[in-house]
């Protein structure tokens, strides 16, 4: 297995305890989704992952990560990149004075040599033919997707064995979705790279992963092939818009029998 949480728990400031007890396994070259609605614990869980916590005063006070089968807790966010994850936040957050080709080589310092440097660089473009197009104007003026596609492309360069993304359809309209998410699968598939990959658009993350995982309230409740959790009833009405035959009147009932509490 290439990535492993065990139970772990995550508090911020020692006080407020965001994740309660959540299990994930990530294999070599999966695509596993983790699902859940605002709040849930997802983000944490992927800071977790890559380090990113103590910024925001967090930290994994139980349980365990693996990766590759070494402990993971003991290193720091450099280290982790250079162990083979990457972090992709919500929000793009691309340098926006630079253009899409500087942002690239900011991301490729860990490189020595300069020939590697520029195949990196072209299997990006190939990838993210948009940003081939725009490769010379401020990533500023990028529009969101493309600002999108450069954070991927940008975590690329660190050739990832494990990539994490964050909402990467936030804010984004229906064709530039889909078509990221083709680019998600291209590279899962063509690079052998393994994604966990935080999302709100349930629909569209089911598509392409093979494995989900549903966080409510920092637990994982309920989790399993694509296929499976898809076909749950009560994941169809909460998060992919069916369900239309719920009596609404009786939603408290509703609520306290999900079936993947049960």
């Amino acid at each position: 297995m290439l990535l492993s949480l065990n139970n772990i728990e995550v508090v911020y400031d020692r006080v407020f305890l965001a994740v309660k007890s959540i299990s994930i396994d990530v294999p070599e070259g999966g695509l596993v989704a983790l699902l859940g609605a605002n709040g849930a614990g997802k983000s944490t869980t992927l800071k977790s992952i890559s380090g990113l916590l103590k910024p925001e005063r967090g930290e994994v006070t139980r349980g365990a990560i693996a990766f590759q089968g070494h402990d993971l807790l003991d290193l720091d966010p450099p280290e982790r990149v250079r162990a083979g994850i990457v972090h992709v936040l919500e929000g793009r957050r691309v340098f926006g004075q630079l253009t899409p080709e500087e942002n690239l080589l900011a991301a490729a310092s860990m490189h020595r040599s300069a020939a590697h440097v520029r195949q990196l660089k072209e299997r990006v473009f190939a990838w993210f033919p948009r940003l081939t197009e725009r490769a010379r104007t401020k990533s500023g003026y990028l529009s969101g997707g493309e600002q999108q596609m450069l954070a991927i492309g940008r975590a690329l360069m660190t050739e990832p064995k494990l990539l994490l993304l964050d909402e990467p359809s936030l804010g984004l309209a229906p064709f530039l979705v889909d078509e990221i998410f083709d680019i998600i699968r291209r590279i899962n598939k063509e690079a052998g790279v393994a994604v966990l990959l935080v999302e709100q658009n349930a629909a569209a993350a089911l598509e392409v992963a093979e494995r989900a995982y549903l966080v409510e309230n920092g637990r994982v409740v309920m989790s399993g092939s694509a296929e499976v959790v898809k076909g749950n009833p009560d994941v169809e009405a909460a998060y992919l818009g069916g369900g239309h035959s719920i009596d609404y009147r009786a939603v408290k009932h509703y609520r306290r029998r999900k079936r993947w509490l049960a």
